[in-house]
């Protein structure tokens, strides 16, 4: 790897390697971030978006009358929505393995292209078990875009510009479901056209746009910040260095091994934020696909409860920037959490609380911008703190089967016989809730407490490393086997 030295004083940096050598300026590396997220996040964002709304949109079309047409219990409801996240979980791991041999260029615009088909095909759906079908299909070409993306992301982003960009991508959510509730409104009225009802149009539309998305991601995803085409050569190189500085370890070249699988599914610290991730998602999900249901059955006509589901993922999406935005100005993961899931505590125990139906309306300001806006910052928590890449890919990976596993839990708490307090869900979800900022507190102080001791124990986690004949240690060796218990990696807190 090239030696690299930094002038703090001056903001300059410098590259020397066997070939070449040269410096560039912070102004230089901010103009250099920027071209990046130009090129990478409004593609990035686009595919989440279309990603949640595609696979959210069923709440939607069950208000649109889908539930009546299709004659279907609540129960088999509940098996719809719930047969999207078994292949959906089952993908996750996988495709973040493969995402490097494959290249993003490929995978995530064959993904979004194909899944876009299958939504398109649901609105040709006209029974129960054709619909439980294209839904599983759904999951499984659905699955591997969210972990993907952060782990895309992290090829091209230091750790600590990370959550602010996944809060980017991600706030696509809220907006999505902010858009599919005016969009529904707006679909419906197309009932009757060529023999379909309103929601079947909501999936016909939708699929048909993800398609288009999908072919045109080909020519503008680029796989590697080499291949990113607004950058000039120098501008390439400095990406590239900053990233080898962050992130020791970076090895282009590195082969997958079973042994990083273990080591990320043994390491305290993810078992930890797995934890969160699997509440999170249960709180996510259930706001995700049935707050259209809430909203009907506090006593609103459809058409109303599509768009004032608006409003709380409104808010969401500015909340998530945001927190996202302060927690990476000050690279802190934990107390942006926590200070954002609170608001969610709010919302649940509001919720739990009243009788008032513009109360529990009120309420979903707090609930959706709380559970959303967390989403990305602990993300960034996850990715943060695994090294090297194979480590990384399974964490992130582990990290979201455990959100999508809450979005199974999530698809049982709303049957309408308990509608409106679903009382039940309320409390599932206000536990998960405060259980998630305990979490949070403990595992900021084990990450405090592993970076204390290894910066105790260096020399002893360096043993093994040091040459017998030179006495120099072997960095690359190092950092390659001891990835993020180096006790030169630091994790963030």
């Amino acid at each position: 790897m090239s030696d690299t030295k930094v002038d703090s004083e001056q903001g300059i940096s410098q590259l020397s390697g066997s070939q070449e050598s040269f410096e560039y300026t912070d102004e230089e590396a901010r103009r250099a971030v920027r071209k990046l997220d130009y090129a990478i996040l409004p593609a990035m964002t686009m595919f989440y978006l279309l990603s949640f709304l595609d696979r959210a949109n069923i709440g939607n079309a069950r208000v649109a009358g889908l539930q009546r047409d299709l004659h279907m219990s609540d129960h088999q409801y509940s098996i719809v929505v719930t047969i999207l996240y078994v292949p959906y979980i089952l993908a996750e791991l996988p495709s973040n393995l493969l995402l490097r041999k494959v290249g993003p260029r490929l995978l995530m615009p064959t993904l979004l292209t194909v899944w876009g088909v299958i939504v398109t095909l649901q609105g040709l759906v006209t029974s129960y078990p054709g619909l439980v079908v294209a839904r599983a299909i759904l999951g499984a070409i659905e699955g591997p875009m969210f972990p993907g993306i952060v782990l895309y992301l992290s090829g091209f982003y230091t750790r600590k510009e990370l959550a602010l960009r996944v809060a980017v991508f991600f706030s696509s959510a809220s907006l999505s479901g902010a858009f599919s509730g005016l969009l529904a409104a707006a679909i419906v009225n197309m009932d009757g056209i060529g023999g379909k009802p309103g929601w079947a149009w909501i999936f016909i539309l939708e699929g048909i746009f993800s398609v288009l998305m999908g072919v045109l991601g080909f020519f503008v995803v680029p796989s590697t910040p080499r291949e990113v085409i607004t950058l000039n050569d120098k501008e390439k190189e400095l990406i590239i260095d900053r990233l080898q500085k962050d992130r020791p370890s970076m090895n282009p070249a590195d082969r997958f091994s079973l042994r990083e699988v273990i080591r990320s599914l043994t390491s305290p610290h993810v078992l930890l934020v797995f934890a969160m991730f699997y509440m999170l998602g249960t709180n996510l999900y259930g706001l995700a696909l049935f707050l259209p249901s809430i909203v009907n059955q506090l006593g609103f006509d459809a058409n109303q409860s599509q768009l004032l589901s608006v409003g709380p993922f409104a808010a969401g999406f500015f909340v998530t920037l945001l927190s996202a935005f302060w927690s990476d100005k000050f690279n802190k993961r934990a107390v942006p959490t926590a200070m954002i899931y609170t608001l969610s505590v709010i919302g649940f125990a509001m919720y739990l609380g009243t009788n008032d139906k513009w109360t529990r309306y009120g309420s979903l300001f707090f609930a959706v911008p709380g559970v959303y806006s967390a989403a990305p910052v602990v993300s960034a928590w996850m990715s943060n703190n695994s090294e090297g890449h194979f480590r990384r890919a399974t964490s992130i990976a582990f990290g979201f089967i455990a959100t999508n596993s809450g979005g199974i839990t999530s698809t049982w708490l709303y049957p309408t016989n308990e509608a409106p307090k679903f009382k039940r869900a309320t409390i599932i979800n206000l536990v998960f809730a405060i259980s998630v900022l305990v979490l949070t507190a403990i595992n900021s102080l084990m990450l405090a407490r592993a970076n204390k001791s290894k910066k105790q124990k260096r020399d002893e986690l360096l043993a093994p490393y040091v040459d017998e004949k030179t006495g120099q240690i072997d960095e690359m060796r190092a950092w390659a086997d001891l990835g993020d218990k180096h006790p030169d990696f630091v994790y963030t807190i």
